[in-house]
């Protein structure tokens, strides 16, 4: 079984119920996430071994966060316990043209006051093929920046393959402090995971004749990016998703892989979301569950794409299918008739 490494933050996400507005709600759903959270749960599904990597505090809360993965089969036994308190992010989903809205409350998470000692990383590798993180994670603190880098480092040393998702975050670092830490962290990167937005935000790399309102997508501009990211960073890979917002309630959404100087895109999907928080992150699951397991690339971006699609049917952060039902999709059966 193909062990990965994921690390980040794991949160709790409070929501009013339904499409209530924050301001409506007299009372919050609560489940778990964070992006990396988010990965392990993918690849758990999918039958790899999927470490999860965090610091999270001893109390009740703490045990939830940890109890939420543990039930999918992420393996938890490197989440380092301690600190004082566990990131919160509030979730307004939005629907016709209103938006979705975010407010973080993770200051001070124990995550985020991690130090370098917390983590034993000869320890945590040992046996490792894969390395996942996104820009999330650096964001939180110089400290967790640093955590990071050693991580990767000490990732590389042993042949693990490293992938990152850039996931600017404007409410967590300005554009500029996030080039350059990630300038330093991507030159440790092999596959790299990009949406419309990031490369610009992060590297001012944009795509010609695109506008991510209008829904306006080209394709050669995304080409562009791809290559202007592995002439700079020496990447394996790119991949960038490709969201076109028709409204909060429907998208149409593809992706692009570039490697070895090629690239391909995947067939696009018409969806009607119930939930797009884990999007990307069910997109990355799939893509690294599909390079770790030797598909092509026209066949790797196919299964991440679909993968990604499902997730958009399903509340909460975490993507919550399996490989057969991924695999139906991508080849092709988006009927969502009922199956008996």
């Amino acid at each position: 079984m193909k062990k990965v490494i994921t690390f980040g933050e794991l949160m709790l996400r409070l929501a009013p119920e339904g499409y209530l507005r924050f301001v409506q709600s007299e009372k919050f759903e609560s489940t778990f996430g964070g992006a990396e959270a988010n990965v392990a749960v993918s690849l758990a599904n999918y039958g790899l071994d999927a470490h999860f990597v965090s610091k999270l505090p001893s109390h009740e809360i703490g045990q939830m966060a940890v109890n939420s993965l543990r039930k999918f089969g992420v393996n938890v036994s490197d989440i380092v316990r301690g600190g004082e308190r566990v990131g919160i992010y509030y979730c307004e989903k939005g629907a016709s043209q209103r938006p979705s809205k975010v407010i973080y409350d993770r200051a001070y998470s124990s995550i985020a006051m991690a130090k370098e000692g917390d983590f034993d990383w000869d320890k945590i590798l040992e046996g490792a093929e894969w390395f996942h993180f996104t820009g999330i994670t650096p964001a939180l603190s110089d400290d967790v920046a640093s955590i990071t880098l050693t991580a990767l480092k000490e990732a590389k040393k042993r042949g693990i393959t490293i992938s990152c998702d850039l996931n600017f975050r404007k409410k967590l670092w300005s554009k500029e402090k996030a080039g350059k830490v990630m300038g330093e962290l991507c030159n440790y990167i092999d596959y790299c995971i990009a949406n419309e937005e990031d490369a610009k935000d992060v590297f001012g790399i944009e795509a010609d004749n695109t506008d991510i309102y209008s829904g306006k997508l080209d394709r050669e501009g995304y080409i562009s990016v791809a290559q202007k990211l592995t002439e700079r960073f020496n990447f394996k890979g790119v991949a960038i998703t490709l969201r076109e917002s028709l409204s909060a309630n429907d998208n149409n959404w593809s992706a692009m892989l570039y490697t070895d100087g090629k690239a391909v895109f995947s067939k696009k999907y018409a969806m009607h979301i119930v939930d797009r928080v884990g999007g990307g992150d069910s997109f990355g699951g799939g893509l690294i569950y599909s390079l770790l397991n030797g598909y092509a690339p026209q066949d790797a971006i196919e299964f991440a794409v679909a993968a990604s699609c499902l997730k958009h049917s399903i509340e909460g952060d975490y993507n919550m299918v399996s490989v057969d039902e991924v695999k139906k999709l991508a080849e092709g059966d988006a009927s969502g008739r009922v199956q008996r």
